[in-house]
Formats: C-alpha cells, structure tokens, sequence
C-alpha cells in the first residue's frame, strides 16, 4: 500500500472491498475485520466529494447486494459491529482509540452500504438481507435474531449512552446519520409513508424504551453545538508526508486497506464545511425526521409525544402518568440555542415545532423578559424573504402568529427599546420598539408578497400577525404608522385598477362573446378581503388604544383623501364609521387651530384632541384574534420538507438527484 491506492478510484479494486463483496462466505471470527476496518480517511466535506465517494463504491456495493444472499457477509460485518458497541463505552473510558477507530469504520461502511441497499430496493427486501447466512445458496435463518431491529436499538444506545469526546465525536455522527439513512426510504417515494418496518421497530419493542432518552440527547446535541475536535486530535496524529493516516500497528495489520486524501497525495485540502457542528446539525434533522414520523395504526408517534410534553429541568410538579416519553431539560439553555441558531431552516422548524406542541415551552417564551433575542432573527428572516426558501419564510410568519396569540406578547414588545437595526436598509432607524419593527417586516414581507409570489397563504397570516397585535399597538414609531397607512394606499390603488379592469372588461363582454374573459370578480374579492382587514386593524388600534398611537392619528390625517372612497362601499360602511369620526374629529381641530401648522404642533393637537374625543361614540367591534390552526394533513407539507433539508444539509449523506421520488431535485 502507498500512495499509489490513496485515490478514491482505487477504491472497486481493493482487494479487501472486493473480498467483502465477493462470493466467498467471511466468519464473523475471521481476522480479516480487524484488516478491513483498519483504515482511515478525511471524512467527505462536500456533495462533490461524496459524489465521487458513491460513484467509486457503488461497484462493491451492488457485488454484495448479489452475492449477500449466498455469502451472509452483510449480517457478519452488522455482527462484528454489534459485538464492538458492547465494549465501546468502556474504550471511550479507558481511551482505546484503536478499539474506537476501528467500530466507527464498521458503522461507516454499514452506513454506505445501507444506503445503496434501500436505494436499489424494498423495505421487505433489505430485511432478507439481514437475515441471510452462511450456507446454501439463499438460505436464511427464520430463527435467528432480528439484526435489524438489533441494529437499531444499537445505534439508540450508542447515541444516548457513549460519553461524548475527542475520541468519540465522529461514530456519534456516524450512528446519527446511519439512523436518518435507515428513514431514508421515505426519499424514494411520492407518497408519504404511512407504514414502515423501521417505523414499526422505533415505536415499538425493544426500541420504544429509548425515546425520551434519544429524543432528550438529540436536543442536548443541539444546545451544545460541540465542534469536531482538531483533525488527527480524535485517533493519532498524521503523517507529516499528507499520504494519509498510517498507524504503527502489529505487522499483521500493517497491510491495511486503502489509506487516502481526497484527490491523492499533495492536493490541496478538502474546503472546511460552513457547518460549525456536524453533530447538533445531524441530531437536529434526525430529530425533525423522528417528530414527523406518522402514527403507527395502532399508536402515537412516541418520539412526537416526547417533544410535545417535555418540561423544565426547574419545574419540580409530578410527571403525569397519562403521558409517556416525557423527561426534563434545560428550557434556558434550549432558548438560548434556539435564539443563537435561526439563520437555519432545520433551527426555525424545530422553534415552531416546539411553540406549536408542547405548551410547558411555549409558556416559557412567553414569559422571558428578553423575546428580542428570539423575535429579531425571526425578523430578520422575513425581511430578507428574497433570499430565503418559502418553506423557511413560512415557518417564521407562523412562528411569529403563534406568539401575538398572546395579549401579554403583544404588549411587551412595545417596551423593549432597540438602537440601531443595521439590517433595516430601508431607512436608518436609529431607535424603535421591537413592536414597531414587527409591524414594519411585516408589511415589508405583504408588500414584496403582492409584488412577487402573490401568495394568499402568506398574505393571510402576515394579516393575522397584525390583527392580533392591533389592540395592543402602542407608541407606534412614526415610520411604522405611515408603512401601516402606505400599505392601505397600495391596496386602494390596486383596487381601483382592478375595478377599472372590471369595467373595461365588462363592456367588451357586450361587443365580443367568444373571448374568454379574466376572472376580475375573484382578484377584486380578495382584495377587497385584504383592505377589510386592513381597515379592521386600523379600526382596532383607534378603538382600543387611540391615546398611545399619536403617529397613527397623524398619518391618517394626513393620508385622509385615501378613505373617501371608501366611505360608502357596502363591504366598508361599517367598519370606516370610526376610522371617519376619527379624521373628522381630528380634522375639525386642526383647521380651528389654523393653517401652516408644524409636525409637532399637529401631535400635540392630537394629543391634547385624544383626551377630549368622547370614547362612547366609537363603536365597539368583536376582538380581532387569529390563531393558528395547522392543516388537516400537515404530514403532506412537513415530511417533504424535512427531507428535503436533510438532503440539502445532512453532514456526510449524499443521494443521487435522480433517484428521489419525495420532491424534484436538479441533478447539478
């Protein structure tokens, strides 16, 4: 060996590889483990390198899917492994990096050949695979062991229970990642999975107990957000030559199977992955996968039941015996990290799942004094909308529905002061209320909507947020109060442009009777839906908290032309009443005042005019509250989008574009 086999190219025509592979049955006892799983490797940082890392194995692989059901070396090679997990915590302990080294390179390539399996074949399939032995040609042994199963429960073990080190970071990733590529069945179908054997394996039988305990790690893996250690620091120091990773072993094993670096000896190395933990990113998306599993036909998801009822390391009250899977975590520290992580996809799906279902952290939130760490990089989400996918868009508006459901939420964030919003390009904004910055993303986020995507999704919720806080609207910063009533000028310019449509439409209608018309009808009743709302939320904060709102009064006035129109509209003749004795009060007492006013003489007329406006005479309206109310099927959007970001962001996993059946992928 040398440098001449450390090309990944070399890898089909290693004769170790090839002898795994190949039609001759290997003992479990054999020394030609210790021979094989002796070797060592830069782990692929890119979708490039792990391309090139499956195209040079797949030969080897698709040899064993022949010549397994003859050889059993599929379940010989899971059984060394298993018999080595038994002894793994106690060589992280007493530091035998050579044990460890060892068991991960078994789980590595397990890993690599799991993944060629369930790409090439059934569920039904891939189990015969573990059950195949050593004796004639495609003989199994129905009586055996569930390696499968055992697999699996191994890997839960492994997670939960191996001390986290130097020496242990990489197989903990490993046995994360070979969990995902177990669920990963669900990348090659249309139609979400509704029944699968692993499913069944992790809801049930000796799986089931690990749970809380899985689902608790994953969580903590996330908080801590460990970095790899130093490269060599985990096993040995490496050769100064760059050749690779050659350990003084016995003789015996001194022929170890291919050392190499990626693109050989001498190039340069591998970009490092942006990701500053491998670990807390793969525990995050397995998680996500294991919350979205469906429920068995007899029983809950368990891992969801986890998430859902989880509590507070502090909180001291009874566990609840109606509740199984429940345990205890640090809610400071999982704020901490959620607030820290949201510039991820994986980060704002985990936040939304965690509001939405387990109502011990949803009360948490709600109650911290500092939600600015939380809200803004949700803002700021929203306000770089071009540049985020709408699935991450969505989660973030979601998130931000499902917090102004709360009247204390709403009241609070118009007393945190913030200083110097760098990412707000649109205008310096030197000093605003986390409040008022909300009311402006969001209206920057309806106005990109109505521009571009048009989305009514979008449009709705971004209104729901708005409404739900418009009772509660204080001291609007006065940037903030004209976006409120510019908006309102967009929607009345649209509608009246549409109505012209209309119109002009109509009257061709009388000349020509074979040319389809648009459907003008429905474009002019969503908008007329979307300026209702917007004046019912305009209506609310006059009817509720006119004296905090000053800036409000003062655009209204003096964008008052805009609601003429509307004045005697049958869809607004109700809800324009107050917003009208609004301006015309107001109106009055700044023309008695006289002309040539000053800004802030017309605030202080304002101000001095809310005292004196008699509140009996706005009429009262039901509470604007929305609350979000998830999809009848959610598992139909949530599935293809966990997915799709473990396709996209899963550390050490690469999947062929061609071969995925759950979303279109561009084979780039």
């Amino acid at each position: 060996m040398g440098s001449n086999s450390s090309r990944i190219g070399d890898l089909p025509k290693n004769e170790y590889l090839k002898k795994l592979s190949g039609t001759e049955s290997v003992s479990e006892n054999d020394p030609f483990w210790n021979q094989l799983l002796s070797f060592s490797f830069p782990a692929p940082t890119s979708s490039t390198e792990l391309k090139l890392l499956e195209e040079a194995t797949i030969s080897v692989c698709r040899s064993l899917v022949e010549n397994n059901p003859r050889t059993g070396n599929l379940g010989a090679l899971i059984k060394v492994f298993l018999s080595r997990t038994k002894e793994l915590k106690l060589s992280a302990e007493c530091q035998n990096h050579i044990f460890i080294w060892q068991t991960h390179n078994a789980l590595f390539i397990i890993c690599c050949l799991l993944k060629v399996f369930i790409s090439e074949m059934s569920e039904e399939e891939l189990q015969l695979h573990f059950t195949y032995e050593e004796k004639s040609p495609g003989s199994y042994s129905s009586d055996s062991e569930d390696l499968l199963e055992e697999l699996l429960c191994c890997l839960m073990q492994l997670i939960t229970d191996i001390p986290l080190l130097d020496i242990t970071y990489e197989i903990s990733v490993e046995a994360i990642s070979t969990m995902v590529v177990f669920l990963s069945y669900q990348l090659f179908h249309k139609e979400v999975l509704r029944q699968s054997i692993s499913h069944k394996y992790l809801m049930r039988g000796p799986c089931l107990p690990y749970t809380s305990k899985l689902v608790k790690t994953l969580l903590y893996n996330f908080i801590r957000q460990e970095k790899p250690p130093p490269p060599g620091a985990h096993v040995f120091p490496q050769q100064s030559d760059g050749g690779g990773l050659l350990y003084g072993l016995a003789s015996g094993v001194a022929r170890l199977w291919t050392v190499f670096t990626l693109g050989g000896v001498g190039s340069k190395a591998a970009t490092p992955p942006e990701l500053s933990s491998p670990l807390a990113n793969q525990s995050l998306l397995l998680l996500l996968v294991l919350a979205n599993l469906t429920d068995a036909p007899d029983a809950p998801n368990p891992y969801r039941q986890a998430i859902m009822s989880f509590k507070n390391t502090q909180d001291s009250s009874p566990f609840p015996s109606s509740i199984p899977h429940t345990f205890q975590i640090n809610f400071n520290s999982l704020y901490t990290a959620l607030c820290e992580q949201q510039t991820s996809d994986q980060a704002t799906l985990l936040l939304y799942t965690l509001l939405h279902q387990n109502s011990n952290i949803r009360t948490y939130m709600l109650a911290r004094t500092d939600m600015e760490n939380l809200v803004l990089p949700i803002l700021e989400i929203l306000y770089h909308v071009e540049e985020r996918n709408s699935h991450h868009v969505y989660m973030a508006l979601i998130i931000l529905l499902i917090l102004t459901e709360d009247d204390g939420f709403n009241r609070s964030i118009h007393e945190v002061i913030l200083k110097n919003i760098t990412w707000y390009s649109e205008r310096v904004l030197t000093e605003i209320s986390l409040g008022s910055l909300l009311i402006l993303v969001v209206i920057r986020t309806i106005q990109y909507n109505m521009t571009r995507t048009r989305d009514k999704y979008l449009h709705t919720n971004c209104l729901a947020a708005l409404a739900n806080m418009s009772a509660q609207f204080r001291s609007l910063h006065q940037y903030a109060a004209q976006r409120i009533i510019s908006l309102f000028s967009l929607l009345s310019k649209k509608h009246n442009k549409v109505l012209e449509q209309a119109t002009q439409s109509l009257r061709g209608s009388l000349s020509s009777n074979d040319v389809p018309l648009p459907d003008y009808a429905q474009d002019l009743n969503v908008i007329e839906e979307v300026i209702r709302m917007m004046l019912e939320i305009i209506n609310s904060c006059l009817t509720n908290s006119l004296h905090h709102n000053p800036n409000l009064v003062y655009a209204l006035l003096y964008k008052r032309d805009l609601f003429e129109q509307f004045r005697t509209h049958p869809s607004f003749q109700d809800i324009m009443q107050n917003i009208d004795l609004v301006i015309t009060f107001f109106s009055s007492r700044l023309l008695q005042a006289g002309a040539e006013l000053s800004v802030e003489r017309v605030l202080e007329i304002i101000k001095q005019g809310v005292v004196a406006l008699p509140k009996d005479r706005l009429k009262k309206f039901p509470e604007l509250k929305f609350k979000y109310v998830e999809e009848e099927q959610p598992e139909e959007f949530f599935i293809p989008y966990v997915w799709s970001l473990v396709y996209n962001s899963a550390v050490g996993l690469y999947w062929n574009p061609q071969d995925i059946q759950l979303f279109t992928m561009d084979s780039d």
